[in-house]
């Protein structure tokens, strides 16, 4: 059922747009599976933080910081012991998660929850949102030709260790700011799936973000209304609706 505010409603549109952002240089960087990790290496997190009676915020946060730093540096291995690392955390992280979270919370937990948000927590959150979102778009020239020439990168100046090691901070935050609605199990489609649907829509690299982004907000609120309409679980729903904007992608694209 649809429990939400409008600090929540706001929130979560914010979040669709830093992670459509984020998301397309993830699409753009091959990272996609990465993604998915990263969001189940806070399950851990969170689990330890209710046992402990803590804010699951400060647990995911630490696990996140710690997952998203690994990957940072398996970046700089081959493929192969990557794919096969990830694999590794993106398994044992689930059971571990689900292993500590108390069987209460671990719903939630997993699939996120749009309860009320209090006004300090709301102006806390569109801090990160805005200082995430206008340093990504900083960003995005640096971003894009490390990821597609980095020798060229490097010869241009731009150190690109640590161009990488922003970006994976910022995934890191976005999914941190999404698990609150979207779980651990969903936050990473969010991340994906718009700007997955705007890849096949966008021209350039201005118009690839862009849509990325409108998608990411489009989804929310279609599925706030859907939701809304049919008793629908608000998460879900939201996730739901954004695969089905891939799929309409597809079809534009062929026509």
């Amino acid at each position: 059922m649809v429990n939400l505010d409008i600090y929540s409603l706001v929130l979560a549109c914010g979040v669709a747009i830093v992670a459509g952002l984020v998301g397309s240089f993830a699409l753009m960087k091959r990272m996609s599976l990465a993604g998915d990790v990263a969001s189940h290496i806070a399950l851990p997190g969170i689990g330890i933080a209710l046992l402990i009676k803590i804010n699951p915020v400060f647990g995911a946060a630490a696990t996140l910081l710690l997952g998203m730093l690994l990957i940072w540096q398996l970046e700089k291995k081959s493929s192969l012991a990557t794919d096969t690392a990830i694999g590794v955390a993106f398994t044992a992280s689930i059971a571990l998660g689900v292993l500590l979270t108390p069987r209460e919370d671990l719903l939630d937990t997993l699939f996120g929850t749009f309860s009320s948000t209090s006004l300090a927590s709301f102006i806390i959150s569109v801090v990160f949102i805005v200082a995430a979102g206008l340093t990504i778009f900083a960003l995005r020239h640096k971003l894009l030709l490390s990821v597609f020439s980095p020798e060229l990168a490097t010869s241009s100046g731009i150190n690109v260790s640590r161009t990488n090691l922003i970006y994976f901070l910022l995934f890191a935050l976005t999914l941190l700011l999404g698990i609150q609605f979207f779980g651990t199990a969903l936050v990473g489609a969010m991340i994906i799936a718009p700007a997955a649907a705007a890849r096949q829509i966008g021209s350039n690299l201005g118009s690839f973000l862009f849509f990325s982004a409108f998608f990411g907000v489009a989804a929310v609120l279609s599925g706030f209304i859907i939701a809304a309409s049919y008793g629908l679980v608000l998460g879900p729903t939201i996730v739901a609706v954004s695969a089905v904007i891939f799929g309409l992608s597809l079809l534009v694209r062929r026509k």
